[in-house]
């Protein structure tokens, strides 16, 4: 069963330049192979985005850009991340309830999943997610 525990920063390797910085994610990074990457960008001041859990799929959150809070639930607990690094993601493992908030202006979320797109993997009601825990 996925606990909060399970959800963790990880390190992002950063080769420091004169020039600008660089960070690279492979597969040595992260704990799962990547089939889908995508960014949410232009968030409203007070809007949220997430919602849901995964019955499967793994994520890793990184802040290109600006910051926001990632608030985790597991049924039992509740955690808030911020995340304000583009040099550290957060790993979210399958069955973890999130809420992304807070974001700032200009925040760009990358997200790297371990899936393609099913909707059949996502749990979309809170109700239904705690009720998928007992």
């Amino acid at each position: 069963m996925s606990t909060i525990q399970n959800c963790k920063i990880l390190s992002i390797p950063k080769i420091e330049d004169p020039r600008g910085n660089l960070s690279v994610i492979e597969n040595d990074v992260i704990p799962f192979d990547i089939k889908r990457v995508y960014y949410l960008y232009d968030v409203p001041s007070g809007a949220e985005r997430g919602g849901h859990s995964h019955r499967e799929q793994y994520e890793f959150l990184v802040a290109l850009s600006g910051s926001f809070d990632v608030i985790l639930n597991d049924g039992n607990q509740q955690k808030t991340i911020s995340l304000n690094k583009p040099f550290e993601g957060l790993l979210i493992t399958n069955g973890i309830w999130r809420e992304l908030k807070n974001f700032s202006s200009g925040a760009v979320c990358l997200v790297i999943a371990s899936d393609v797109f099913d909707e059949e993997d996502y749990i979309r009601e809170f109700k239904e997610f705690l009720e998928s825990k007992s």
